[in-house]
């Protein structure tokens, strides 16, 4: 056949069979995650400083003003530029993932951000809700390896906002 030919054929399946999906498992996810960290994170965090300055990324956390940290007294953090820090990763990250499914890092292990039943781009709520599961899943650290144990995969802040992250075809 020629190349033209095989070009526009377009794969079909039977009526009652779809094709497999291929969840992606912890390996890939985590490599995407840590990735993510230096190449969306890091940016953001240059640019939090050059706001808020230099002084604010070396104050006291919000952790250590819950434990009555003596350093959260002499160098208490300023909430403005934390809220401000989450925002801005918020909106970078649902933005990514609703346009193409995808954060630099995913790309970079070939996966995707999707919804779980249509496996299509998820709405901007359901990817909300992900980042905010994220939250969730770093306090409990059991969140990130419940995909372990699971047949598809999916993470505690999958389950709560009802999406799933496949391989790329």
């Amino acid at each position: 056949m020629r190349w033209r030919t095989l070009k526009t054929k377009k794969q079909s399946y039977p009526q009652n069979q779809k094709p497999k999906t291929l969840f992606a498992p912890f390996w890939p996810r985590a490599a995407g995650f840590i990735t993510d960290i230096f190449m969306i994170g890091l940016p953001i965090s240059l640019l939090t400083m050059a706001i808020f300055g230099y002084d604010q990324m070396h104050s006291a956390s919000g952790l250590d003003v819950l434990v009555h940290d003596p350093k959260a007294q002499t160098n208490p953090p300023n909430p403005i530029a934390s809220i401000t820090q989450i925002i801005l990763f918020l909106i970078t990250y649902v933005w990514l993932w609703h346009t193409s499914g995808q954060t630099p890092g995913k790309k970079l292990s070939r996966i995707r951000v999707v919804d779980a039943q249509t496996l299509q781009n998820a709405s901007v709520l359901k990817l909300t809700l992900r980042f905010i599961g994220y939250f969730i899943s770093l306090i409990t650290l059991v969140g990130f390896f419940i995909g372990l144990f699971r047949k598809d995969k999916r993470t505690l802040h999958d389950l709560i906002s009802g999406t799933a992250v496949i391989r790329e075809a």
